[in-house]
């Protein structure tokens, strides 16, 4: 199963009769699953209906849905109030006659209120009925469309994703081989710790020295580190395989690579070691900054 990115938009039209249908749905990450309707007046019963649509489809996301219903050309038409039309006439005749005004033209007795009047059509039950099935199954058509293109982005960020996957296990590694971790140059450090404080005191015993230098240097020692990192690039690796709403799991295993790079750094002993560090920890930034786009 592919990924899925929380960022797209889609528009979709379709026609019923005489009206045209537009939906536009726009999706940005969310924690959860939240979505808003922008509906045209009388419409609101679509809701629910619309609602189950996108939780059918989504898991994650903020989305925005907006419903337009345009009313095509020529099928209403204009009714004239022609009483309230010929008393009006009669009256600004008597007026144009005792005060000299000027003769009222068309446009100006078509404007006055309760004149002209274009009456929306009012549907039966059935052509009600019929209309929120074509709005319905319009969104259900966006959502699909939406979902491609949340798709396509996800496809996208998975190659970026397991990018920084395979910088997290190369860096591990790094590590695990790094020179400053080998039997000689642990001995050489633990001996030039001795050596110094041998210098400062001459009075201390140097096999105490020893233990205490060699005990430290166990507490320093980042194998397990290294193992718990070996393991969550596995898990990691596992959960993109599989794909599908992997979102929060593969953001909590930003959380544990995060952790694990704290540590290395904390517990390093050997610059070098430092340095694989805190690029590991640069990388990780990358990876879950990524991850928090994925449903």
């Amino acid at each position: 199963m592919a990924l899925q990115s929380m960022t797209g938009f889609a528009r979709h039209a379709s026609r019923q009769g005489s009206r045209r249908i537009i939906w536009e749905v726009k999706s940005v990450n969310g924690k959860g699953l939240d979505a808003r309707f922008r509906l045209p007046p009388g419409l609101e019963s679509v809701e629910q209906g619309a609602r189950a649509l996108v939780s059918s489809r989504f898991s994650r996301g903020n989305f925005q849905a907006s419903l337009a219903i345009e009313q095509e050309e020529g099928c209403q038409r204009a009714v004239i109030n022609e009483p309230l039309l010929a008393e009006l006439v009669a009256v600004a005749e008597r007026l144009r006659a005792e005060y000299g005004l000027s003769p009222p033209t068309p446009e100006g007795l078509l404007s006055l209120r309760g004149v002209l009047d274009l009456p929306q059509s009012v549907d039966t039950p059935e052509q009600r009925e019929a209309l929120e099935e074509a709005i319905l199954s319009t969104l259900d058509g966006t959502l699909a469309a939406l979902e491609a293109a949340r798709r396509a982005e996800g496809d996208a960020l998975s190659v970026i994703i397991i990018r920084h996957v395979d910088q997290i296990s190369a860096l591990a590694e790094q590590a695990r081989g790094d020179p400053a971790r080998s039997a000689d140059a642990i001995r050489a450090r633990l001996a030039a710790q001795v050596s110094l404080l041998m210098e400062a005191g001459p009075g201390l015993d140097e096999a105490r020295l020893f233990t205490e230098a060699a005990f430290l240097a166990a507490r320093a020692d980042i194998q397990e580190e290294l193992d718990r990192l070996d393991a969550h690039v596995v898990q990691a690796r596992k959960l993109i395989a599989e794909g599908g709403s992997i979102g929060r799991r593969l953001d909590f295993l930003s959380q544990e690579f995060n952790r694990e790079a704290n540590t290395l750094c904390s517990k390093s002993n050997a610059a070098s070691i430092s340095a694989i560090g805190l690029e590991l920890k640069a990388v990780v930034d990358q990876f879950r900054e990524q991850v928090q786009n994925l449903e």
